[in-house]
């Protein structure tokens, strides 16, 4: 059903069927009252004409999310639901590819003229990352790990489940009783029966989070492990949490970026979700310290986020609200990289589903807990999120992205690989 023709909403509602070439797949409301466009579904909600003026200067995915992050504008409905709309006539062809017709955008430039909306560029929203330098220096990649991960980590303890594992879970059960905690649960266990720790394995975890990995390997399976990172916040989260277990002997948390580990060689190496932030420029120094690191028949776990050719960043939001320099490719380009160094591949793990799962779960504590959140960090940042977990969702859903774990090992000089004859950590 489709409401309204007049008014703003009528007005802009025209524009943009224009630009892109099809119907509005959701309805829109301006700060006028007027409506326009479908009623039957999640409705765009344009509060000022700051919103327009924003799309004047980036009509684009930023300007977008700069309008959204700055409540200009806002979504009545579900949000996910209203961006699959879009993603569903982009893989149908039905929006208009490449840039709009000079008409289309001058017809558009006057109607924003005729509504005000024409005039100095709007200041970026405070949420956004303001990074300088040559991207992955040792120094930007401590701003970039800074602006995501030292948000807050009453935030983090907020939004994921106790052990904090910020990465795809692994959910080996549909039932309504099993949650976040157990796939985390579960994730974990996995790795550490990949990498086959247990007592007297040293164990080294790249890119260390919140601890997850580092404690679940010590606590259960008796590992000692280093963990490194190089955000603050976590390292001084999991120098608390060690000694509040008493695991002083097994664990130890560097502040400490992976080029400068100088105390190898580890039985194993877990690396979680890690990688997308190393850059495609380093990724290859990535792969060859990894290798370094390990000695002969030391096993590596890589869980990762892969990526087609587009976007990958991860688009124009992702990449300046979220994790900025961020670079993600296709799995098989990864396992190149990776026995490029003299890694050998011997398993790949899809998990793409598992991640839609555990980001939908990540988005229903964030909307439950929506008023602490805010008052922990900000409704801008909130907002940054709330579009992140929906948008994240729907990619790994629609299998725009996907996240594989990738166990390799550093054969010895003769060749032989420690590995067993058959996968023993597969759950039967």
């Amino acid at each position: 059903m489709v409401v309204g023709t007049g008014g703003v909403a009528g007005q802009l509602a025209s524009v943009v069927e224009k630009v892109l070439g099809t119907s509005l797949p959701i309805g829109l409301r301006a700060w006028d009252g007027s409506s326009a466009g479908p009623s039957d579904g999640p409705v765009a909600v344009i509060r000022s004409k700051r919103a327009l003026r924003r799309l004047v200067w980036n009509p684009n995915e930023l300007g977008l999310a700069r309008a959204y992050v700055a409540g200009e504008l806002d979504v009545d409905g579900d949000l996910t639901d209203g961006l699959a709309r879009f993603w569903e006539l982009a893989r149908a062809g039905a929006l208009r590819v490449g840039k709009p017709k000079p008409a289309d955008l001058l017809g558009a430039l006057r109607v924003a003229a005729r509504l005000g909306a024409l005039g100095p560029r709007p200041a970026a929203p405070g949420e956004e990352a303001r990074l300088s330098g040559t991207r992955h220096t040792r120094d930007r990649d401590k701003a970039a790990i800074a602006h995501h991960y030292d948000l807050s980590n009453d935030f983090y303890q907020l939004v994921l489940d106790p052990s904090m594992a910020y990465s795809s879970g692994y959910w080996t059960s549909d039932s309504p009783e099993y949650t976040v905690a157990d796939a985390q649960r579960d994730k974990l266990d996995l790795v550490c029966r990949k990498l086959g720790v247990g007592e007297g394995t040293r164990m080294l975890d790249v890119g260390c989070g919140w601890g997850s990995m580092i404690i679940h390997a010590a606590k259960h399976f008796g590992a000692t492990t280093t963990g490194v990172t190089i955000s603050r916040q976590q390292h001084a989260h999991i120098r608390k949490r060690v000694a509040d277990e008493g695991l002083e002997e097994l664990v130890t948390v560097k502040l400490q970026d992976y080029r400068e580990v100088d105390d190898a060689p580890f039985d194993a190496i877990s690396t979680i979700e890690m990688g997308e932030h190393v850059g495609e420029e380093n990724y290859p120094e990535y792969a060859a310290t990894l290798h370094r690191l390990l000695k002969p028949e030391g096993r590596l776990l890589l869980q990762q986020m892969s990526r087609g050719a587009n976007a990958p960043g991860g688009g124009a939001f992702i990449e300046s609200y979220v994790a900025p320099d961020m670079h993600m490719r296709p799995v098989s380009a990864t396992v190149g990289h990776l026995e490029r160094a003299g890694l050998e591949i011997r398993d790949v793990e899809a998990l793409r589903e598992h991640y839609v799962w555990t980001v939908r779960a990540w988005a229903a504590t964030l909307e439950e807990r929506w008023d602490e959140v805010v008052a922990l960090v900000g409704e801008g940042q909130a907002r940054v999120w709330r579009l992140y977990l929906a948008g994240g969702a729907l990619t790994f859903e629609e299998g725009r992205m996907g996240v594989d774990q990738i166990l390799a090992v550093r054969p010895s000089a003769n060749g032989t690989s420690g590995m067993p004859r058959v996968r023993d950590w597969v759950v039967r």
